[in-house]
């Protein structure tokens, strides 16, 4: 009976460390084209529905995230379900402005060979922004190393969201 409870206890630890609600600062995006607002709801949708995230804190979680970009700089603030803060802190944009720029490059011409381009071409464009996207995804995951753990695809999700906001700078 006792390890059955240990089997509990773990299921619930990993079940909290997690985002329950994500809020991007809408005074740091600019006005998103129809492709790039699905983008930005399906990562939302996708983030919500699962993802691993351990801050560097006691606070086990589950917590709510708002991203913002304040001066060039990604800013992560991380609260609690009653909206109390626990963790802030702020990143370079440096390390991703270039990936974010081609990443963002790549979408509009994916968008654009989506109306006009033969399959296989927009499967090329499709590998390549899938590329630039895990690429993205490991650079974040390396900038917040020692902040907050997080799985592959919490990571790809939150690249996605920050390119949404990046789109404005």
């Amino acid at each position: 009976m006792a390890a059955g409870s240990d089997a509990d206890n773990i299921a619930t630890s990993k079940a909290t460390q997690c985002i329950v609600k994500i809020q991007l600062d809408e005074d740091s995006t600019a006005r998103r084209s129809p492709e790039v607002e699905n983008e930005r709801a399906v990562a939302i949708f996708d983030l919500i529905e699962e993802n691993q995230f351990v801050p560097a804190i006691e606070h086990q979680g589950p917590y709510h995230l708002i991203l913002s970009i304040e001066e060039n700089r990604l800013v992560f603030d991380i609260r609690d379900t009653g909206d109390q803060e626990l963790y802030r802190f702020i990143l370079s944009l440096a390390p991703l402005r270039r990936i974010v720029k081609e990443y963002l490059d790549i979408c509009s011409s994916y968008y654009a060979a989506i109306r006009r381009a033969s399959p296989s071409q927009i499967e090329a464009i499709d590998m390549g922004r899938r590329g630039l996207h895990n690429e993205g995804s490991e650079v974040l995951r390396d900038r917040l190393a020692g902040k907050v753990e997080m799985d592959t695809n919490t990571a790809r999700r939150l690249f996605t969201l920050i390119c949404t906001l990046y789109f404005r700078t």
